[in-house]
């Protein structure tokens, strides 16, 4: 700590992560040096497979490989970190890096919700109005949908990252958490913190429910059309194509709903531990399976490319 204006200022901090499990850190390095090589892997290859099989030039996968790229991105902020606290046992970080993190996290989570909410747009027009479909998601529309869910949020979140670090912290340098987010954060600092609370909440709402409401408002108008449909196979092949951005999202804003939009009483360092495993780690890992298994074109042109290599 630094001396100033007769207090003091944490110059780093030091994140507890799982030090509570001192038996298991080679265990746990090797799980998790695992499941980053498997998110590496399967995201990268969808980026791969939807960039280079003309099959698969449609905006729905255009928006697929975006977020691909965007999962490789999201657990890369957080997973390195992770490794390297369970290699070296060295876990502190500096204030300007936990910042940092606690920036780019809050960005590119907010860019998930708002790029989850344009597939599910998507997946709408395409099912609700399939003769006006080439004419609305146009190669332009879709660049303009992609690049407002990337930049959609800095300004929000480097705000509230700026707020937050604001703050002095007094209490403690240590975080427990495996990194820094925004509640074991906010129980560091000295003083009230009910402004910058609500100012969370708000964000929060902005950036996680008001999505998710637009994705269930698409999703009954998708269920609505799909069961007007006349056939039961036309309904199950018109489901497909959009159950498994369902599952995603209902993995993804389950998890970070709990999280960041519960009460704080109900906050706790396990809980707050395990739901942000599940959102910034293990769904990462499942989703390039649930959009690969459960997407014949996907696994056609995954094949495709396989015989290529092979040939």
């Amino acid at each position: 700590m630094r001396a100033e204006d007769n207090g003091s200022r944490i110059t780093q901090f030091v994140l507890l992560g799982f030090s509570d499990l001192p038996n298991l850190q080679g265990l746990l390095f090797g799980v998790f040096s695992i499941i980053y090589v498997i998110i590496l892997i399967g995201n990268s290859l969808i980026i791969i497979i939807t960039s280079l099989d003309a099959a698969l030039q449609k905006p729905m996968y255009f928006f697929l490989a975006n977020f691909s790229y965007l999962e490789i991105c999201y657990v890369s902020v957080t997973l390195p970190r992770i490794l390297v606290n369970l290699w070296t046992q060295d876990r502190s970080i500096s204030w300007l890096g936990c910042a940092t993190q606690m920036c780019f996290f809050l960005m590119l989570g907010a860019t998930e919700c708002f790029l989850l909410a344009v597939m599910a747009y998507d997946r709408y027009v395409a099912i609700c109005n399939p003769l006006h479909y080439p004419l609305i998601m146009n190669h332009k529309m879709c660049i303009q949908l992609a690049v407002g869910s990337w930049i959609g949020g800095v300004p929000g979140q480097i705000g509230q990252t700026w707020q937050i670090f604001s703050l002095h912290f007094c209490n403690s340098n240590q975080i427990n958490h495996f990194f820094c987010d925004i509640p074991p954060i906010l129980k560091l600092a000295c003083g009230d913190t009910v402004v910058h609370e609500i100012a969370v909440y708000v964000l929060a709402v902005l950036f996680v429910a008001v999505p998710f409401l637009l994705i269930l408002a698409s999703y009954s108008k998708i269920i609505s059309t799909i069961l007007r449909l006349p056939t039961a196979r036309g309904r199950a092949k018109a489901f497909s194509t959009c159950s498994s951005h369902l599952i995603v999202v209902l993995l993804f804003f389950g998890s970070a709903t709990i999280t960041y939009l519960r009460p704080k009483s109900n906050h706790s360092a396990g809980t707050d531990k395990m739901f942000s495993l599940f959102y910034t780690i293990v769904t990462p890992m499942f989703n390039p399976m649930i959009y690969s298994l459960r997407n014949k074109d996907v696994i056609a042109a995954l094949r495709r490319l396989l015989l290529k290599k092979i040939v």
